[in-house]
């Protein structure tokens, strides 16, 4: 298989896919923790033990770094295209801070093991995250 890291392809969406599965399955595995960024996050700041705090910088620096060294072996940026700036930017971001506190946890918990795991609350709100993306989409794209 000929990896383009240019394109968007199934092949590296299977891949990233894949990657990302088996980054959740270890972290539960190894740490019986589901792997939801927001919730990795928010007991960052006030983590249970020394331990607690160990996994989730772990994890956070690991999400940084991955692409910087992505970066440095094939030399190739990850592209991507702005969709809002300034106050839009920040309210969105509000919006999916509060969207994730009220729905008790993030897109990739919910999304990602929430699914995995059948569970209905998960199944829900990964609905309701896809409906209003869609929407919200739809809604721009008429401008």
């Amino acid at each position: 298989m000929t990896i383009n890291w240019e394109a968007f392809t199934p092949e590296m969406s299977f891949l990233g896919g894949t990657l990302i599965g088996l980054a959740a399955l270890i972290l539960m595995f190894v740490n019986g923790r589901v792997m939801g960024v927001s919730g990795i996050l928010s007991k960052l700041i006030s983590p249970a033990s020394s331990f607690e705090f160990a996994w989730r910088i772990t994890f956070v620096v690991g999400i940084i770094l991955a692409p910087t060294i992505l970066y440095f072996i094939t030399g190739n940026t990850i592209q991507f295209t702005e969709v809002a700036k300034g106050w839009q930017l920040y309210s969105a971001a509000f919006l999916v801070g509060v969207g994730t506190a009220i729905g008790s946890g993030c897109t990739s918990g919910h999304g990602i093991c929430g699914i995995s795991m059948l569970s209905m609350r998960s199944i829900i709100a990964v609905t309701v995250f896809l409906s209003t993306a869609i929407i919200t989409v739809f809604i721009i794209s008429l401008r």
